[in-house]
Parts: C-alpha cells; sequence; structure tokens
C-alpha cells in the first residue's frame, strides 16, 4: 500500500534502462508535496537490459516497486490492482515531464472539477519538425475529444481510481491503443485536459515510420469500437 494515500504512480516498463533515470529525476522534480511518499510501481515485461538494476538504483531515493508486467495494458492493470490510492497517474517510460508541477495541477484538475481522467498535451523531445507537427494534431484531437468522446494518450493519463475500476481497466489483449479505448468511456465533462507538456521522443517514427505510425493513428480513431482490431499483433511493442 502506497504511504501516500492520494496518488500511486504505475509504469509500464520493457528494456527502459537508458530512460527510467530520465523519467525518475523528472519524479523527483516534481513540486507535488507528497511524490517522495507516492508509490510507484513499474510493471516490468521481462526486460534484459538493466532495467532491474536501474529501479534498484532509484529505490533509494522514490519508493519504487517492481512487479512483473507485460502488454501495456497487462502491466497498468496489475499495478492499479495493488494501489488503494484515490488516484491513479500511469506513465509511459519514455517520457519527459517537462513541468515541474504538472502533477500537482493535474491532481488539482481532477479533485475541483471532479475529474474521472486527466491527461496532459504532448510535446516534442527532440527529433525533427515533423515529428512536432505529429503531436500538434495529435493535441488537436485530444482537445476536439472532449466532444465526440475523451482521447487521452497513455503517456500521461491520471485516473480517479474508482471510475477506473468501474470501467474495468484497460484491455490486457490489446497490442496498441489500450489507452484510447478505455478513455473514450468517460463522460466529455469528467475528462479533463493540463498544458503540460509531456515530452515523447520520436522511437516510434524511427521504428515504424511516419506513414504507418499516422495510419495506425487514423485506423484507431475509426476502430475504436471494435476490440478485435486492437488485439491484432502488429509487433508494435517488439
Amino acid at each position: 500500500m502506497s504511504i501516500n494515500d492520494e496518488l500511486t504512480i504505475v509504469i509500464p516498463a520493457k528494456n527502459e534502462a537508458r530512460n527510467l533515470p530520465l523519467l525518475f529525476e523528472d519524479l523527483l522534480a516534481q513540486d507535488y508535496p507528497a511524490i517522495r511518499q507516492t508509490t510507484i510501481i513499474v510493471a516490468d515485461a521481462a526486460s534484459t537490459d538493466e532495467t532491474p538494476e536501474i529501479i534498484a538504483q532509484y529505490a533509494a531515493l522514490l519508493p519504487l516497486r517492481m512487479i512483473p508486467g507485460g502488454l501495456p495494458g497487462i502491466g497498468r492493470n496489475a499495478g492499479a490492482r495493488l494501489a488503494r490510492s484515490k488516484y491513479l497517474l500511469f506513465l509511459d517510460a519514455d517520457i519527459r515531464l517537462a513541468h515541474p508541477g504538472i502533477i500537482r495541477v493535474a491532481i488539482g484538475e481532477a479533485r475541483i472539477r471532479r475529474r474521472h481522467l486527466v491527461t496532459a498535451l504532448l510535446g516534442r523531445l527532440g527529433g525533427s519538425p515533423l515529428d512536432g507537427l505529429y503531436y500538434a494534431f495529435c493535441n488537436l484531437v485530444v482537445r476536439a475529444s472532449r466532444l465526440t468522446g475523451p482521447f487521452s494518450p497513455g503517456a500521461f493519463m491520471l485516473w480517479e481510481r474508482r471510475a477506473f475500476l468501474r470501467l474495468g481497466g484497460f484491455d490486457e489483449k490489446a497490442h496498441f491503443a489500450e489507452d484510447y479505448q478505455l478513455s473514450r468511456k468517460v463522460p466529455g465533462r469528467r475528462f479533463g485536459i493540463v498544458k503540460g507538456p509531456v515530452l515523447a521522443d520520436n522511437e516510434r517514427f524511427t521504428k515504424f515510420g511516419y506513414g504507418r505510425v499516422a495510419l495506425l493513428f487514423f485506423e484507431t480513431m475509426c476502430f475504436g469500437h471494435t476490440k478485435a482490431y486492437f488485439r491484432r499483433n502488429r509487433n508494435y511493442w517488439g
């Protein structure tokens, strides 16, 4: 059980030894008062690099706990089952928290405006101007989705835990877009957005190419109601 009964952070990870130290340092820099008493659960999908050693190293600075993971939905749900806090914050392992107040602001948005889900806008971490255009378009979709059915990127998802459990959590068989599938079930008035930004690198663009990433994004928007589509293995997570 978390020392802090307000928030638990859950991070699915696989071979993230390069990225996790940067994210942990960003967490240490947050001005959220209880950050050093907030349990951080890393759901490790059988990493073959130094991910476990990195987690052990930072456990002296943050209340870190490593558990078995798998696909992102599996890892996120496993972490959520261990939490007893009011809020759950799901983070991707390869992001940077550019704003030191983003967690505090997101919790304030959830508490004051009674949001079930709060997400953050995205920005590019290095890469090319084309990456910036992609994230700008994604942010436009996120903002517009409050009218059509919330779309929250999985990079930063702050959930009221009771609402998350009531909706059944993430689809554990989904190979991608499990974040969109769940977020679209939230009423628009219960969906909040903070500016952030949360910075994401261009690893997916490098791995798949801009065309394929754009196609997956478009298909996600078109087939959002079809679970079977997202359960097809596209080797998205390697």
